[in-house]
């Protein structure tokens, strides 16, 4: 299998991760009329065959570790569960992130949702992990934790705290991020020890998690969307325009590409999986800058949001330098 030999390689990686993360959400955005919860169908098998896609290439093919058969056949169930055990939890969360997504915007969602993901796994993957400078490391995160406060501020700001709908969407962003953050230990442990997984054949069990998840979580969902919406039929997948579907399938692709460049770049001796998870992270400003120049989430907002929205940028980039020099000192 392929592994990056030198920093800066693996944290062209993780910025990779960075951009992906904070893009899929771009392709629900292009699906105006497609309920989130048909969408997710499709991204699940997005996936799926992205992991097979790059297990069977990147991760069969190099002078590290062995192939991804080869490892799967080594690998204990231990590690293999834990691998499952990180796609539910990931895949709950990530359920939650686009139901409030749809109530809220991808300049809300994402960078309270996922930075809140950021400050759980990045504290929690340290302890399984301990690698980089912890006063840089920490420093990073709590400069993120305020940008979090500042777009949660914003966001109050903007909606002059109207209905009940508005407050749904802020509960289940808070309620993503807690339990996203939860799932990346679980792949790293996966990946560490004897008879543990490649990072090639972590990220496929991991989506085959997601995938298996999906059915009846998603199935629940629609019965009971959590956006306060009518209950969805699934007639209303197979009515949809062929383009909804390659969207969906596409965000899967982008977001499992993102996910295995992140575990490849965790396993290299001078990143770490902590700080290849909180670069990652910087989704959050990605996403933020596609919800607010791009779709023009805060364009009717008034002064003092848009000042917020601008003060969160700004600690969100700070935090993110001092994370990635941090395993530098």
């Amino acid at each position: 299998m392929y592994q990056p030999e030198t920093y800066a390689i693996a944290l062209l990686f993780t910025i990779i991760t960075m951009i992906c993360w904070g893009s899929w959400a771009n392709t629900l955005k292009l699906c105006p009329k497609f309920r989130f919860q048909l969408f997710y169908w499709d991204y699940a098998v997005g996936l799926v065959l992205a992991a097979l896609a790059w297990g069977f290439t990147l991760g069969s093919h190099g002078s590290a570790g062995v192939p991804l058969l080869a490892n799967l056949s080594q690998a204990d169930w231990s590690h293999i569960g834990l691998a499952i055990l990180g796609g539910i939890t990931f895949n709950i969360a990530n359920l939650v992130l686009v139901a409030a997504i749809n109530l809220s915007g991808l300049a809300v969602a994402f960078p309270v949702g996922i930075g809140l993901a950021l400050v759980v796994g990045a504290v929690s993957s340290y302890c399984i992990a301990p690698r980089g400078n912890p006063l840089m490391l920490f420093g990073g995160i709590l400069l993120v934790v305020a940008a979090i406060v500042c777009d949660a501020s914003a966001y109050g700001v903007r909606e002059g705290g109207q209905g009940a709908r508005s407050r749904r969407g802020l509960i289940l962003s808070i309620f993503a991020g807690l339990l996203m953050g939860m799932f990346y230990p679980f792949v790293s442990r996966s990946m560490s020890g004897e008879a543990a997984l490649s990072p090639y054949a972590s990220t496929l069990i991991f989506t085959i998690g997601v995938f298996l998840s999906t059915i009846p979580v998603n199935a629940w969902l629609m019965r009971r969307p959590l956006d306060g919406d009518q209950p969805v039929a699934m007639k209303e997948y197979f009515a949809a325009p062929c383009i909804w579907h390659l969207w969906g399938i596409l965000g899967g692709l982008i977001w499992c590409t993102g996910s295995m460049l992140n575990f490849v770049a965790s396993r290299t001796a001078i990143v770490g999986p902590a700080t290849s998870y909180s670069i990652g992270q910087g989704a959050t400003m990605v996403s933020a800058f596609w919800g607010v120049f791009v779709w023009r989430e805060f364009s009717g907002a008034p002064a003092l949001a848009k000042k917020l929205v601008a003060a969160m940028f700004a600690l969100f980039i700070a935090g993110l330098m001092l994370v990635a020099l941090s395993p530098l000192f």
